[in-house]
């Protein structure tokens, strides 16, 4: 059985009139993240895992900045031409793990709500589906409350 591992990064900053929307989840709070689409910080990062794991490149080879078809749009498309893309390579998603860093909003009321969002988009059971956040104490950018940014991993088989 092959298995590889692919890990995952992202981050946006604060902007004023835009919603919050991370995991697929709008969560209510003053500040939306900036970007080109939805700025879902936390699907971007989980779906940069999985195309790592698969060796299929990278968020910005399929789905750039400089086109007009992904902007504004809900990075939920992203999670479902991910699954697609990977189903047609042949590979099953075993596991993801994603963490938020973030002093504010407090993540914990929406993690199980990200959860589910996740695993409905990918196929999963919610048991293959984490979604954890942390605050860096004050220190950076997240600390400073500029943005939020996402670290995720990805355990993929070969069927």
């Amino acid at each position: 059985m092959t298995m590889r591992i692919g890990f995952g990064y992202d981050v946006h900053a604060f902007t004023l009139d835009r919603p919050l929307v991370l995991g697929g989840v709008t969560i209510p709070f003053a500040y939306g993240l900036s970007g080109h689409s939805d700025a879902d910080t936390v699907i971007h990062a989980v779906v940069d895992a999985l195309l790592g794991a698969a060796a299929l490149g990278d968020i910005g080879t399929h789905f750039p900045s400089s086109d007009p078809r992904w902007e504004n749009r809900p990075s939920s498309v992203f999670l479902d031409y991910t699954y697609d893309l990977l189903c047609q390579h042949q590979w099953k998603i075993s596991n993801i793990d994603a963490t938020i860093v973030a002093e504010q909003p407090k993540m914990a009321p929406h993690v199980l709500s990200m959860r589910t969002h996740l695993a409905e988009h990918l196929h999963l059971i919610i048991e293959q589906v984490s979604v954890k956040a942390t605050t860096t104490d004050g220190l950076g950018f997240a600390g400073h409350r500029e943005g939020i940014a996402c670290y995720a991993v990805a355990l993929l088989e070969r069927y």
